[in-house]
C-alpha cells in the first residue's frame, strides 16, 4: 500500500515489490497510517485493505471507544497535521520526521462514541456536498479546455471566413480547406531537434544550484497555454555548450516525444535563463518565411495533428514516436496574413477561457479551504453538531449529470464574454 494526501492507496502496478517482511509494515483493514516525513505532510488515512507500508510510515488501530471514521478526520485535520509536525525533529523541513515515540504525548479531544458518530455523520454528508460540487468544477474546467480547442482546430484548418471556397485537402486528418491554402509536410517547414547519443546525460551532469548550470527543460514545464520555470533541473555549463543545437532560443517549439505525456506541445515566448531540453523532448525550429513560429505551434498543438501521433506511438511501456515520423506530418498552411489574424483570434479565445477558467479554480480553491476548516473545526468541537439533524445523504460517488453542469456554463460569442454561475 502507498500512504498519499488522499489516504492509504494500492500501490501502482509498476512500483517494485518486496518478499522481505522485515523491510514492511503490516496493515489490516481499519488500521490508521500517517507518513512520518513532514514533507509528505497530510499524507494519512484509515485503510480499507490489508497490505503493508514502508517502515516510514506509522500505523496505529483505533481502540474499542474511538470510531475510526472519527480518528480519520481529526487526524486528517489541518490542527493535528501542525501539532504532529510540530512535534518532530530533523535538520531541515525536507528532512523533518515525527516518530510514534515523539507523536504518542499529543492530546487528543474525545468526545463520547455517540458524539463522534453523530460528527462522522455530519461530515460524511457535509464533505459529500463538497466533494460533489469541486467535481462539477473540475468537469466544466475539462469542458472549457474542450471547447477552447475545438474553436482552435476550426480556426486552423478552416480560417474565420465561412464564405470562402473550400477544397479537399487530400489529407483525411485535415479534411477540406480554404483554396489559398497550401498543404505541406513538417520537414518542408520546420527543423527538428532532439537530446540524442553523445547528447545525452546522467544524474552526475545535473547540479543544485541554478548558478552553476542551465536549465534542462522537462515535460513537467510545459502547461496548458504556457511555460512555467518555477521548478526545475539544472545540467551544468560545460554540458549545456556540449549540444549548441539545443540550447532553447525564443519561439522555439518543443514536443514531447517520449512517456505518456506525449505530444504535449509548448511555445518558448521568453526564457528566464539559458536553458536546454532533457531526452523526453524534440524541438522544432521554424525555418520558413511563409510561417509564423506561433501559428505553427498551434498548429502542431491542434487535433489533427495530435491525432497523427497518436496514430503513430510506438511502445506500450514507455511510448515514443520519432523524429522522422514527427516530420512527415501535413500541415494547413494559410497565407501569412491570414495567418496574422488567425492569431488575434486565437490569442483572445485563450484569454477568454484562461479567465473563466480562473474563476473556476478560485472558487474551487475556497471549497477546498473551507472543508480543511470545517473538518478541524467539527472534530475539535469549535462547531457543534450534536444537535443537528442529518437528511438521507447521497454517496461521495454520486455527480451531477452533464446537463447540470453544460447549465452553468454560459459563453456568449457574440460580445466576446464568458461567464461560469
Amino acid at each position: 500500500l502507498s500512504v498519499s494526501k488522499a489516504g492509504v492507496v494500492p500501490q501502482i502496478a509498476t512500483v517494485a515489490k518486496t518478499n522481505n517482511g522485515d523491510n514492511r509494515k503490516l496493515v489490516r483493514k481499519g488500521d490508521f497510517v500517517i507518513n512520518s516525513r513532514s514533507d509528505r505532510r497530510g499524507s494519512s488515512g484509515i485503510s480499507n485493505y490489508d497490505g503493508s507500508v514502508s517502515l516510514i510510515n506509522i500505523v496505529l488501530k483505533p481502540r474499542s471507544f474511538v470510531n475510526g471514521r472519527y480518528m480519520h478526520y481529526l487526524l486528517k485535520s489541518h490542527y493535528f497535521i501542525e501539532e504532529f509536525y510540530r512535534n518532530g525533529r530533523g535538520i531541515v523541513a525536507d528532512l523533518w520526521t515525527t516518530r510514534y515515540t515523539e507523536m504518542k504525548s499529543i492530546y487528543l479531544p474525545v468526545p463520547s462514541i455517540e458524539e463522534q458518530d453523530q460528527i462522522v455523520r455530519f461530515l460524511d454528508w457535509k464533505l459529500a456536498k463538497i466533494n460533489k460540487l469541486i467535481r462539477a468544477k473540475k468537469k466544466q474546467i475539462a469542458l472549457l479546455n474542450e471547447h477552447k480547442q475545438v474553436i482552435i482546430n476550426n480556426a486552423i484548418t478552416k480560417g474565420l471566413d465561412s464564405k470562402v471556397s473550400m477544397k479537399n485537402s487530400g489529407i483525411e486528418w485535415i479534411g477540406e480547406t480554404p483554396t489559398t491554402w497550401k498543404i505541406k509536410r513538417l520537414k518542408n517547414v520546420a527543423t527538428t531537434f532532439g537530446r540524442i547519443g553523445f547528447r545525452g546525460y546522467s544524474t552526475v551532469d545535473l547540479v543544485d544550484n541554478e548558478e552553476d548550470g542551465a536549465i534542462t527543460t522537462s515535460p513537467s514545464n510545459i502547461k496548458e497555454d504556457s511555460m512555467s520555470f518555477e521548478k526545475c533541473s539544472y545540467l551544468t555549463w560545460e554540458k549545456y555548450e556540449e549540444s549548441p543545437e539545443i540550447q532553447l532560443r525564443e519561439n522555439d517549439i518543443l514536443i514531447v516525444k517520449t512517456g505518456s505525456s506525449y505530444g504535449k506541445t509548448g511555445f518558448i515566448d521568453s526564457l528566464p535563463k539559458k536553458a536546454t531540453i532533457n531526452p523526453q523532448l524534440l524541438i522544432v525550429r521554424n525555418r520558413s518565411n511563409e510561417l509564423h513560429s506561433k501559428f505553427l505551434y498551434f498548429v502542431i498543438k491542434s487535433r489533427y495533428f495530435q491525432d497523427q501521433i497518436k496514430c503513430e506511438i510506438i511502445g506500450s511501456t514507455i511510448p515514443t514516436i520519432s523524429e522522422t515520423k514527427i516530420l512527415s506530418f501535413f500541415l494547413a498552411i494559410p497565407p501569412k496574413d491570414v495567418q496574422e489574424k488567425l492569431l488575434v483570434y486565437i490569442e483572445s479565445v485563450i484569454d477568454k477561457h484562461r479567465l473563466a477558467i480562473k474563476k473556476i479554480e478560485d472558487e474551487i480553491s475556497l471549497l477546498q479551504e473551507y472543508r480543511i476548516r470545517l473538518i478541524s473545526d467539527v472534530v475539535t468541537g469549535k462547531i457543534d453538531v450534536s444537535d443537528i439533524e442529518i437528511p438521507e445523504y447521497e454517496t461521495d460517488s454520486d455527480d451531477f449529470t452533464d446537463d447540470e453542469i453544460d447549465d452553468n456554463l454560459v459563453l456568449d460569442e457574440e460580445d466576446g464574454e464568458m461567464e461560469v454561475e
